[in-house]
This record gives structure tokens, C-alpha cells and sequence, in this order.
């Protein structure tokens, strides 16, 4: 699975102001609920749940907060880069300063999950990509850093 069969330009940010993790999950969560008809409350509740697991938080800088919803029909990005990083309980302890939010599908097998996922954190995990993603213009350059081959 390609990053761009689940994220598009306009689902990328540069230079998100927030203070603290809880803030922007609530953030991402009222943005994806406009595009995939769930409710912003619903999405944050699920990922807040997420994090309870294990933090989301993958390290280098990069979290990538994942909730799945019987309503959704196929995966579903967001990509933020934030102006400032936050403490996120990474697994490296560092600050998060790159987020990749995925909305995935609850019956499809796992299959588009473990796409989607892999897809991200495979890029994600790539230092010369966050490096890039960090010195970035603006979302439309951010966009293609991501999805490009």
C-alpha cells in the first residue's frame, strides 16, 4: 500500500502550534472527523485508549497515533508537522515533532492496517525523510517528501 492511497496534500500540516499530547490528539481527531464522518470525540477517545496500550510514540521524533472504526472503509492519514515538540512518552524519550495519524478500518482483515501502518513507519523510520520533513517549506513539500519512491 502506497502513503498516498490514504493521504492526500490538503491532510498535511506545517507548523502545528500545541502544548501537550491530549491537545493534539483532540486536534487531529476534529480534523479527520470532518473527511471521515466520525465524531471528533469518538477519535479522540479511541486514540487516547491506544496510547493507554503503549505510546504510539516510535521515536526520533515521530509518533504515529492508529485507531480503527467498523466505519471506516478504508485507512485514512493525517500527517503534522509540529512548530514545537512535545513531550509524547516516545520509546526514546524525546520530544515528538512529526505525526502521522491513521484512521484504519476495523473488519478488512488487518491486512490494509498492517499496509498503512507499515507504509508510514517504514518512511517514518528513515532519518535522511524526517530530516527532510523537518526542513520542509510548507505542507506541499512535506507531502511530496512523504509519498515519493
Amino acid at each position: 500500500m502506497k502513503i498516498s492511497d490514504f493521504l492526500t496534500a490538503a491532510d498535511v500540516k506545517a507548523d502545528v502550534a500545541t502544548t501537550d499530547k491530549k491537545k493534539l490528539l483532540a486536534e487531529l481527531a476534529r480534523d479527520a472527523a470532518a473527511k471521515v464522518g466520525i465524531g471528533a470525540d469518538r477519535i479522540a477517545a479511541e486514540l487516547l485508549k491506544r496510547e493507554e496500550l503503549g505510546s504510539t510514540g516510535v521515536g526520533g521524533g515521530v509518533a504515529i497515533p492508529h485507531a480503527r472504526f467498523a466505519q471506516a472503509s478504508a485507512p485514512f492519514g493525517l500527517l503534522v508537522r509540529l512548530k514545537k515538540a512535545i513531550d509524547y512518552d516516545a520509546v526514546d524519550g524525546k520530544p515528538v515533532d512529526i505525526v502521522s495519524l491513521l484512521l484504519l478500518p476495523e473488519s478488512s482483515g488487518g491486512e490494509q492496517q498492517l499496509g498503512a501502518l507499515a507504509s508510514v513507519a517504514r518512511k517514518l523510520r528513515t532519518p535522511a525523510v524526517t530530516a527532510a520533513l523537518r526542513r520542509a517549506r510548507d505542507s506541499m513539500d512535506m507531502y511530496r517528501i512523504l509519498t515519493s519512491d
